[in-house]
């Protein structure tokens, strides 16, 4: 026969609390920052020190199972009555399990209905850490507890019980309408079907009651796309990144901007009085100017300043070392000083298989003017470190070493990549006149940098399976897609390396030999007397070494076109260099017998 009772606990004497006994029992009365006065039974610890007894607020109760085994059970109920009638069912179950009507695991699971969800939550986050072959990082913790979070606030699951496919489908349609990208949707659904496989074999279900939910197409909507920066842009992002923490003290506000000459802002003042002045955004063309004058209004405090010029230079650091080691946010973060290797000639940075995202543990190159820059950084570090101050950015008088008594501890964070890192790249971007979305509407983020990286890497020319290592990619596929922007390649230069393919008009090929013999392949109607052209050509202008081919159309090949602008610095723009060229050398030709143009359009007879 079971028995349902309220849990007795004990817990240190509160403070202020007074003691005093009545009918041979010692008691604890005190009064709660907020509430009545409250009494307790007062016993005595292990430790010997008084502790007050106080009771659960809802009853348990204890019974045998249908396997034989006790079990305490909450029963959430705060009445004795309804505490015995929760015994009844659970005692009756008991019984159908002696019977072998229901099994042990049906049993089990409608024990585990009850219990709150989050409880199921968070023990399956500790289950899924421990039993990982290298762990889960903190960050796989944080987003798989906020994603199931997330769906047990919105879609209603407060027990196991309320989980069905019918809620979750709804759930991501009205997200798909709220513009959510497929893929993020699938991401919050292939979450809840892990953790309900993960119920099954814990026994708290039986079936999976969402596993038949379909995925979204996530090839239908790409959703955010991300375009890569060209040199000149990371070259303007850098700068700004490196002084605007200190601009940000030297922005014009309405009054001195009116003083200024220029346009003035508008200006508000509330009912108390009190101005509030608009400043002015912050410019590339006004960086400069913006930093002085905060030098100026700053200079009572020289530890503010060299703090701002700290912060630039970490920032736009951070920036360079993202996109020239196409690291992630989270994978430059979780970087250390011991995980630096600057002391050989080949600079590398080793990522512990935890911090990446295949989980291998990779060594990166690092280019060597990066190196000289982490070692300067590092510089600063152990300055700081020892109190002494870099306030100018130079490199002092100090070396990395990892055996030196004074050397930075090698658990040392090399940056405090901020949070909202993303927000910061934004008003960057913005300060530097960069937009933030170009025409196709693909825009600029943090991992947009690892999209440059790539990026450039195949517009420098890098091999294929080569990029496809510094990226750390499994797929080459998504090195030269996804992470390769269409856009910064140069297709139309890349069309002149196609060999010249000329359309014959005689059947048996002569006029083609004759054109590969006298250098004018290509041309639809060849004529001994237009030889003179080219060599008037390379005559009458110098800078220009060797003949050019004639076409019918007076038009060059483009081949000839981009050589002709290549060899003529002085007329970059000129789009037909060739067809001037002809020109003047027609005109000195006219001396003689001038070419009809009929005869040029005229095909030659073969006789």
């Amino acid at each position: 026969m079971g028995t349902v009772y309220k849990k007795q606990t004990t817990r240190p004497l509160p403070v202020g609390a007074e003691v005093f006994t009545k009918s041979g029992q010692r008691y604890a009365r005190w009064k709660p920052k907020k509430g009545k006065t409250r009494t307790a039974k007062v016993t005595t610890g292990q430790d010997g020190s008084e502790r007050i007894v106080t009771e659960s607020a809802t009853y348990v109760a204890n019974y045998r199972d249908g396997e034989g085994f006790v079990q305490t059970v909450p029963t959430g109920c705060r009445d004795e009555d309804a505490a015995r009638s929760v015994l009844g069912e659970l005692e009756r179950r008991s019984e159908l399990v002696k019977a072998r009507v229901l099994t042990p695991e049906q049993d089990n699971v409608a024990n585990q209905q009850d219990v709150p969800f989050a409880e199921h939550v968070e023990a399956f986050v500790n289950r899924r850490t421990k039993r990982a072959p290298n762990g889960v990082t903190l960050v796989g913790q944080n987003n798989s507890r906020a994603r199931l979070t997330r769906l047990a606030s919105e879609c209603g699951f407060r027990v196991l019980s309320d989980l069905r496919s019918k809620v979750l489908d709804r759930w991501m349609r009205d997200r798909l309408a709220d513009a959510m990208s497929p893929a993020n949707i699938n991401e919050f659904r292939n979450e809840l079907v892990i953790f309900a496989n993960w119920c099954i074999r814990t026994k708290r279900l039986l079936v999976n009651p969402v596993n038949d939910v379909p995925k979204l197409d996530a090839t239908a909507n790409l959703g955010r796309k991300r375009r890569s920066m060209t040199e000149a842009e990371l070259v303007k992002l850098l700068r700004v990144a490196r002084w605007r923490p200190l601009a940000e003290f030297g922005r014009l506000r309405a009054k001195e901007q009116a003083e200024d000459g220029s346009a003035a802002l508008d200006v508000t003042e509330s009912k108390s009085k009190r101005r509030k002045w608009t400043y002015s955004p912050l410019t590339l063309d006004g960086l400069e100017a913006a930093v002085e004058r905060a030098r100026e209004r700053l200079k009572g405090n020289p530890q503010f300043i060299a703090k701002q010029e700290r912060l630039g230079r970490e920032r736009a650091l951070i920036f360079k070392t993202l996109v020239l080691t196409g690291l992630r946010k989270g994978e430059l973060a979780s970087v250390t000083v011991g995980q630096l290797d600057l002391d050989t000639n080949f600079a590398l940075v080793t990522l512990n298989a935890a911090d990446e995202k295949n989980r291998k543990g990779n060594s990166l190159p690092i280019r060597a003017d990066l190196a000289d820059d982490l070692r300067t950084w590092l510089a600063t570090l152990q300055s700081e470190r020892q109190g002494a101050s870099d306030a100018d950015g130079e490199r002092i008088a100090l070396t990395f070493q990892r055996d030196a008594g004074d050397a930075l501890p090698l658990d040392t964070p090399l940056f405090t990549v901020p949070a909202g890192l993303v927000r910061i790249l934004d008003r960057d971007l913005d300060a530097a006149g960069i937009p933030k979305r170009d025409e196709r509407g693909w825009t600029i983020d943090v991992h947009a940098l690892r999209h440059s990286f790539g990026t450039l890497l195949s517009k420098g020319g890098v091999t294929p399976r080569t990029a496809q290592a510094a990226m750390r990619h499994s797929d080459i596929s998504l090195t030269m897609t996804t992470y390769t922007d269409p856009k910064l390649l140069d297709v139309q230069g890349a069309l002149d390396a196609l060999p010249s393919l000329p359309l014959g008009s005689h059947p048996n090929g002569k006029e083609n030999q004759r054109a590969q013999a006298t250098g004018t392949e290509g041309a639809s109607n060849w004529r001994p007397d237009l030889v003179a052209v080219t060599v008037a050509v390379a005559t009458d202008f110098p800078s220009h070494s060797g003949s050019f081919p004639v076409v019918a159309s007076g038009k060059p090949n483009q081949r000839t076109t981009r050589q002709a602008n290549d060899e003529n610095p002085a007329k970059p723009n000129e789009k037909a260099s060739f067809a001037g060229f002809a020109n003047k050398a027609f005109s000195v030709e006219r001396k003689g017998v001038e070419p009809s143009t009929s005869a040029l359009r005229t095909q030659r007879s073969p006789n």
